[in-house]
């Protein structure tokens, strides 16, 4: 089964536990999905069945949005719900204030992920590192924020939405709300509403072409021979530069490249 759908994944679940609950539901072996949530985190996820697990590099996914409410006051080693130390009452914070620090918070800013995450040390990921309790370091990177508004602020819990760029944390963006305001803050609920032009839709089936943004091109020699999956030739091709390019037939659709002299499928279904 090929099919390319949205999930709306349950908080306190793993994104790999919930898509093994996916494909025994569809029936399913081969499935994957993009953009990890944290088990705390609910919503989007895009899905993907069969051969479309390959389309994930080829559509796009952002801004990913996001409605977080942020805990001023409490303490996590992970910036969320799952490991709070400490719980500090602060007095509210005049709103004005708090507005301008977020604003203040849109547009490329420096970060540090945070160590409970899914980045690779050394070919493990930072969260089992850290709940093992191993000291490691993780690089400054840079995220795109691209809007940044408060939704609600019933201290001490601010609600917020968030555009971000893929890679971009909001765990992170709230660390960075917290040292602005001079206090510990972490998340105590995040919820992903979209990444790019993907939102839960009652994991309806979606038609991949309406979010490839790839360059088409006309093969000009017998259809069958892409059907079959037979070597093909860049001379066969209307456009013979290089690049990744979308080949459209009636009943089906191949990512091809070309580089060079070569002609490499990426998809053929």
């Amino acid at each position: 089964m090929n099919r390319l759908f949205v999930a709306n994944k349950p908080a306190n679940i793993s994104s790999n536990r919930f898509l093994g609950q996916l494909k025994r539901k569809y029936g399913v072996k081969n499935a994957g999905f993009s953009g990890t949530l944290d088990p705390f985190a609910s919503g989007c996820l895009i899905i993907a069945f069969g051969a479309y697990t390959k389309l994930f590099n080829y559509i796009n996914k952002t801004p990913k949005c996001y409605e977080a409410t942020i805990w001023l006051g409490a303490k996590s080693a992970s910036l969320d719900n799952e490991n709070i130390e400490k719980i500090t009452i602060l007095e509210p914070v005049d709103f004005k204030i708090l507005n301008h620090c977020v604003k203040e918070l849109e547009g490329e800013l420096n970060f540090i992920p945070p160590k409970y995450s899914a980045k690779h040390i050394n070919g493990v990921r930072a969260y089992d590192l850290a709940r093992k309790g191993i000291d490691f370091e993780l690089k400054t990177q840079k995220m795109q924020v691209f809007s940044a508004k408060i939704l609600s602020y019933f201290h001490p819990f601010l609600k917020v939405s968030l555009k971000l760029s893929e890679g971009g944390y909001a765990r992170s963006w709230a660390n960075l709300l917290a040292k602005k305001l001079n206090c510990d803050a972490t998340l105590s609920a995040l919820k992903r509403t979209r990444e790019g032009d993907f939102f839960y839709e009652n994991e309806k089936a979606l038609n991949p072409l309406a979010f490839l943004n790839i360059q088409k091109n006309e093969y000009l020699g017998d259809i069958n021979d892409i059907a079959l999956g037979k070597k093909l030739s860049k001379t066969s091709f209307k456009e013979q530069k290089n690049g990744l390019f979308l080949i459209e037939f009636a009943d089906f659709f191949s990512i091809i490249e070309i580089f060079d002299e070569k002609v490499e499928y990426k998809l053929n279904r």
